[in-house]
């Protein structure tokens, strides 16, 4: 049975006092109108109706019913309008510009994906790692690492920070896992390097916490550097699980120290997608967002 018709059939019979004009307004037999009622009051358990040869009327629980379904249906028909307003406004071009490592690993991949959902939206596509104005720039919407200070600014979080120690199994090969956070200060570490980033590495559990000076013989501030170097072979890196999920799951990589929370700064590091606050969200930036929204969520579940 097809529900949603039945409940337009049951209201609609109501409204029209009969089944035979409601079976003329649908351009079918009232045999048709009186079989789609039957199964509906089967499906329910109870009648809706009292019909003679000249009338009908609501029974107890057919009065309920109608006024529950026609408030379902009349939900239904303003969601399907508000949708259809919605997906024609997302058009025309969209700006954003997006931090670089969250880019390579999540977004760039899905994002012909987006469009093809969107045919009407042009995208203009800046990678970066600099907090850059947004207004003077153009940008519509930007995907930032960290907290926002700036009252101009709205700042909707996209993904916690959620950090990882990993290594490639060939160095792994070269060297035994570190089994305490300690024992990081014996092993190769690549240094992402950036303000408020530097060579302590915080780690927690429960109400412990350690911090562990480490050193290695590279030092960067480029998070694909840093990825590549570990993926080769060099060393021990601290990233965003979201940067180097695929690449465990792979086998390209493996995580340590998978019982402590980790973080190469002390500073807010979660991914926000920001906006200008006297822009507000307008349905083809909210499109945009929700959608990385979705993205980071699936990473999160993988």
């Amino acid at each position: 049975m097809d529900e949603l018709n039945a409940l337009r059939i049951f209201i609609q019979v109501v409204d029209e006092g009969s089944l035979s004009a409601t079976a003329r307004r649908n351009h079918l037999a009232v045999s048709s109108i009186a079989r789609q009622l039957k199964t509906l009051e089967d499906a329910l358990g109870t009648r809706l109706l009292n019909k003679t040869t000249r009338q009908q009327s609501l029974t107890e629980a057919g009065a309920l019913f109608y006024k529950k379904a026609k408030h379902i249906v009349s939900e239904l028909d303003r969601a399907k309008r508000d949708i259809s307003s919605f997906q024609q406004s997302v058009k025309g071009l969209l700006k954003v510009y997006l931090r670089t490592s969250a880019a390579c690993a999540v977004i760039l991949p899905a994002l012909a994906d987006f469009l093809t959902r969107n045919p009407q939206l042009t995208l203009d596509v800046t990678l970066g790692d600099e907090r850059i104005d947004l207004i003077a720039n153009g940008i519509d919407v930007a995907i930032f690492l960290g907290h926002l200070e700036d009252s101009s600014m709205v700042a909707r979080r996209i993904s916690p920070s959620q950090r990882v120690v990993c290594a490639s199994p060939d160095y792994f090969k070269r060297h035994s896992p570190p089994l305490t956070p300690q024992a990081l200060t014996q092993h190769n570490c690549l240094i992402y390097q950036a303000d408020q980033y530097g060579e302590l590495w915080h780690f927690t559990r429960e109400k412990e916490k350690i911090d562990v000076p480490v050193a290695g013989n590279l030092h960067t501030s480029s998070a694909p550097t840093l990825l590549a170097a570990a993926l080769s072979g060099l060393g021990l890196m601290v990233v965003q699980k979201w940067m180097v999920s695929k690449a465990i799951q792979d086998g390209q990589l493996q995580s340590v120290l998978t019982d402590y929370q980790v973080s190469p700064t002390v500073h807010d590091t979660a991914l926000y997608a920001v906006y200008p606050h006297s822009r507000g969200l307008s349905p083809k930036a909210r499109v945009f967002v929700d959608f990385v929204i979705e993205l980071f969520r699936q990473q999160e579940r993988s």
